[in-house]
């Protein structure tokens, strides 16, 4: 896409921009109930930001900030997996820092998407990464966006319902690093 830049952040430099991210996470999420509350989120964004290996990219078109994605490498305590629904694959949540990197958000405004920009911050950040797979949780009623992850290589493994209060139950999805799920159950 004509004008489109992506840039990458430690979390020192997504402090300069947080209140954008938060305020497009706002805008995304217009409606979605008491779980997708600019409380919630600047408290799950403050928690993210201090991971050892957070990663941010930006989305911007003419300097205008129209989309993005962060996450980070599960360490061997995390409680990402804290919530999970079984049966799972023998050893599935079990982590040691370099094993699994979690995408927490991939957000594009409205006016922006079908034009390839979430596509292409998915594959620069995933792509940039040493873990062996990625995961992340999606709405099971979020139909464009389980349509699009299952044609960049990622495959359902069960459900989890975090801990966070409200929250709604996730489908598990997995990408192993050359692309392909593993122990797929729908």
């Amino acid at each position: 896409m004509e004008g489109l830049q992506l840039r990458h952040h430690s979390a020192d430099e997504a402090d300069g921009v947080l209140d954008q991210l938060v305020g497009l996470y706002l805008e995304v999420h217009a409606g979605g109930g008491e779980f997708y509350s600019e409380d919630r989120y600047r408290r799950q964004l403050s928690m993210h930001m201090q991971r050892v290996g957070w990663e941010l990219v930006t989305a911007t078109v003419d300097g205008a900030l129209v989309g993005y994605i962060y996450g980070f490498p599960l360490p061997p305590q995390t409680r990402w997996w804290d919530g999970i629904h079984q049966p799972v694959p023998p050893g599935f949540t079990e982590e040691d820092g370099t094993r699994t990197f979690a995408l927490s958000e991939l957000l594009v405004l409205s006016g922006w998407r079908r034009q390839g920009i979430a596509r292409a911050l998915h594959d620069d950040l995933v792509g940039s990464r040493t873990e062996s797979r990625t995961t992340l949780l999606a709405r099971p009623d979020n139909v464009a966006a389980q349509t699009a992850y299952r044609s960049w290589g990622w495959g359902k493994i069960t459900k989890l319902q975090p801990n966070w209060e409200d929250a709604p139950i996730f489908d598990v999805l997995v990408r192993n690093a050359a692309g392909s799920h593993t122990n797929s159950s729908g």
